[in-house]
């Protein structure tokens, strides 16, 4: 059976967050607010906070509030620290990483960046934007009802973000802690994850092709333009102009975007665009038109692609694109002669 012990909560956090760093939790406690001391813990059962990354980065800490009612408690060693990747709620994925016996000092949010007591193995677990996973407590020892225990928020509990592994008479397993135990809130068990700094550059790269690849005067040309960002930033305001050669009339066009890209659907004549391209994204524009009658010689078009505001182009040698069509037949002229009969 789980007892509780309400309090007013003063924090004070053992480490503190550089300034990529994101502290990862559900629960909403502050100074000032109030929380649970949550016993009723035998040995081997665990409680965890099940987090989602805001970013692409490490796990590189967790974090436990650990508390008694009067806050002058000795040090206390648990069994460990798990960090799983997300399995299916309640129960946890694959383990990533352990920290065996963690001290936890009562009245503060302990923070643990290593995994071995020498502070030489840092505590370190690659996770991707939206990814969830897991922290967990496991304890050594049952708490006392008056604590040191974990402690939960008091402003309702967070839906399928808080696990209780124990026995409540169907042996040892994962339980949703909301659901099938009754816990009121959110875990203060919490994770900070190193954010990974892009910087603003964005690789912005214009190419174009043409179908026909020899034009006929006269007769319908389509270019097909791609504009697209090798990142490692966004450009969230790239600038597409292409104004097509005078002899290219009747010009409309579609764009289509991929990847989180940004763009008109369609339009008619020069192109001129903002368009916005996150990493790893492109947008295409398909321009259909005809070759004027009587058009001769080499037909010339340009794109190109100008990154706006705050990203900034490391190589703009790429960033414009020029296709030079010859009319049809133009190629084979060197054998009008018979240069190439036996």
């Amino acid at each position: 059976m789980r007892s509780a012990i309400w309090l007013p909560v003063g924090i004070a956090i053992a480490m503190t967050a550089a300034a990529n760093e994101v502290t990862v939790k559900n629960d909403s406690l502050a100074d000032g607010s109030t929380g649970v001391i949550v016993s009723g813990f035998a040995s081997g059962e665990s409680a965890a906070s099940w987090l989602t990354s805001p970013c692409n980065g490490d796990v590189v800490a967790a974090q436990i509030f650990w508390r008694s009612l009067d806050g002058g408690e000795a040090d206390a060693i648990e069994d460990s620290i798990i960090i799983y990747r997300a399995g299916s709620f309640p129960d946890p994925g694959t383990l990533a990483a352990e920290i065996d016996g963690p001290v936890l000092t009562d009245g503060v949010i302990n923070e643990y960046r290593y995994l071995d007591e020498n502070n030489t193995i840092p505590l370190i677990v690659p996770v991707a934007q939206g990814e969830t996973f897991v922290v967990s407590l496991t304890f050594f020892d049952p708490p006392p009802a008056i604590g040191p225990s974990v402690v939960r928020d008091n402003d309702g509990i967070t839906p399928l973000a808080n696990a209780l592994y124990g026995d409540i008479g169907q042996g040892l397993q994962w339980y949703d802690a909301d659901a099938d135990i009754g816990i009121a809130g959110d875990w203060v068990i919490r994770a900070v994850v190193d954010c990974q700094s892009v910087g603003t550059d964005a690789d912005v790269v214009a190419t174009m092709s043409s179908d026909p690849p020899q034009y006929t005067a006269g007769a319908a040309l389509t270019y097909t333009i791609t504009i697209s960002n090798s990142g490692p930033a966004g450009a969230a305001s790239t600038t597409v102009v292409d104004a097509f050669p005078a002899d290219y009339e009747g010009v409309t066009w579609i764009c289509a975007a991929d990847g989180g890209a940004s763009c008109a659907p369609n339009g008619s004549g020069t192109i001129a665009q903002n368009v916005g391209l996150p990493a790893g994204a492109s947008v295409v524009f398909t321009a259909i038109g005809t070759v004027a009658a009587g058009t001769t010689g080499t037909l010339s078009n340009t794109v190109t692609a100008v990154v706006g505001a705050p990203a900034s182009d490391p190589d703009t040698t790429n960033n414009s694109a020029t296709l030079d069509l010859d009319p049809a037949g133009a190629s084979d002229l060197i054998f009008a002669d018979g240069f190439d009969s036996g």
